[in-house]
This record gives structure tokens, sequence and C-alpha cells, in this order.
């Protein structure tokens, strides 16, 4: 399958689960296709025919825009390594979570979430270790005792009660031996970084850093339609940065991405000298953002219909 084909099947599934939907950020290189977002949920998404295709400098930035963006990051794809992904499997890439479409639409649409994840050597699930330890005491067996009817050892037992996975042979073997579901879900939406967080630079290493002097927290970003994503108070505003030329055309995507994501757009021109509003996208020359006096006042100036 194509990959706008499978870009536009994963918007199909996004809108049929109620989301809002970015326009796509077709430019290279770029980190992600679309940002979507439903009530109090927020997704980065990365849409790919082959999963290995995403590299660790591009999985680092999509890692970043969607903390940054109190969301999560997933990547949509079809095959990894030389299998198709399978449905109801999550397979991770510098983890982050990785699922097929059909895995998608599952969790988002049918609302049925997924249970297995793939690792080195095959299909693994979450047991619930707390509720493992409850039946295996309840019914006085010991770890040795229960490692003995799966054929482990009573060490496996205990890992398993404190939250190892195990192979989904063994865990349909516990849950018949004690009918119960002990099988844990894997949320989509729970993201624990991969990566460490970058050495923060200084306000005179970056373009616009004089805008840390004034209270406001920068981000630079270099797979993204908006060049930077600036912090002040509760406030986020996605922002371009350079010549009319290259960064006027993202504007209204910049601006479409912040209605979406519930943030302000702005787009800060080296080479102009007044403000204007494109859309819902603030533009303004670099010199004249020098004389705002404070964060509230450039939100001021971001809402000013």
């Amino acid at each position: 399958m194509s990959q706008d084909r499978l870009l536009q099947m994963v918007v199909s599934v996004l809108l049929m689960a109620g989301f809002r939907v970015s326009e796509r950020f077709s430019m290279r290189p770029r980190s992600f296709d679309i940002i979507t977002s439903r009530k109090e949920t927020l997704i980065v998404l990365k849409v790919v025919s082959h999963i290995d295709s995403v590299s660790e400098e591009t999985a680092r930035d999509l890692d970043h825009i969607a903390r940054y963006l109190k969301g999560s990051p997933l990547i949509i794809g079809e095959r990894a390594r030389d299998a198709e992904l399978e449905r109801g499997a999550v397979y991770v890439r510098y983890g982050i979570y990785a699922v097929s479409i059909a895995t998608l639409y599952d969790a988002l649409v049918e609302r049925i979430p997924p249970l297995v994840y793939a690792s080195p050597g095959g299909l693994y699930v979450n047991i619930n270790g707390e509720v493992l330890r409850e039946e295996r005491e309840r019914r006085n067996l010991s770890l040795g005792d229960l490692g003995n009817l799966l054929g482990v050892s009573r060490r496996t037992i205990s890992k398993y009660e404190s939250g190892m996975g195990t192979t989904l042979d063994i865990a349909l073997k516990i849950e018949e031996i004690f009918d119960a579901a002990l099988v844990r879900s894997i949320d989509l939406m729970m993201y624990d970084s991969h990566f460490r967080d970058e050495p923060e630079q200084t306000s005179d290493d970056v373009p616009m850093g004089f805008l840390e002097r004034m209270g406001m927290k920068l981000h630079t970003l270099q797979r993204a339609p908006f060049q930077a994503l600036i912090e002040f108070s509760n406030h986020t505003i996605l922002t371009g940065y350079g010549a009319a030329g290259k960064v006027v055309k993202r504007a209204a995507l910049i601006g479409n991405i912040s209605q979406v994501t519930g943030t302000h757009a702005m787009c800060v021109l080296t080479d102009y000298y007044k403000e204007k509003k494109i859309g819902s996208t603030l533009v303004i020359g670099e010199q004249r953002l020098h004389k705002i006096a404070d964060g509230e006042e450039l939100i001021e100036m971001i809402d000013k219909s």
C-alpha cells in the first residue's frame, strides 16, 4: 500500500473515532505526518509503510513534540523486518509504540485495546501481577507449586507477580488454572519517554533566545513545520522562524495545527518589520518582536483578531 493511501486510511479511522485531525505536514525532513486530538487525548502520528524506517533522530523529535504538547507519539505502519504487523499486537521503535491500522481501528473505534506486544523472540503479554498473587494465595499455592504447574521456576513466577511479561501460551495456561482474566491490556496513550531530556541551549545560542529573558521557555525542533515551541505561563506557541520565503508558506499549517492542539501560532520573519495575521497565525518581524514588553503582550497580539 502506498504511504499516501495508508495515511488516508489512518485519517478515516481517526475521524470515525471522533478525533480532530490536522492538515498533513508533507515537507521533508519531517518527524510527524499529522497531529490529532479528542477531548484530553492528543496524538502525534508518524505514518510509514515499514516501521524500521523510523530513525532515532526522527523518533527523538517525535518524542519531544509529543511531550511538549502533553500528548503521546504513535507510529502507524504495515511491516516490521520481513513480516506484516500483527493485528492486536504492539511493536516498539525507540520506545515509541507502533501498530497496524487494524490495531488502531480496534483501539480507537471499537474500544478494544491490544493485549500483545512484540519483543525479540516472539509475542508477549503483560500479566496483572497483583491479581496473580491474590489468586495464587487464595488457592494456597506456593510459588513453587504454580511453577510446577506451568513448567517454570518459582523465581519466574515471582517475576510474573512483579510485572514481568510472559509468552501468550503461558498466559493462557495461567488464566486456565485460575479461571480468571489476568492479561493486562496495553494503553496506546500511556507513554514513558525512552529519551533523556536534551541539554538546554543558552538563550545566546538559539534564534529568538531573547524571549527567554522575558520569562518564556524556548524549545527548538528540527523536523517539524514549526522551528520552535514557546511556553509561557499556561500558554504554548507553535513558532516558525526564518526568512519570509521559507516560513510564510507554513503559516497556515502552523495555525491549523495550533487549532487541533489548543495552542497559539506565530511566525517570526527575519526580513519583515511589521505584523499581520494569516488566519489564526501571527506573522511578525523579528525586530518588531524585540519591542514587546513581555509574554502577556505577545499572547494579546496573537489573540487579537
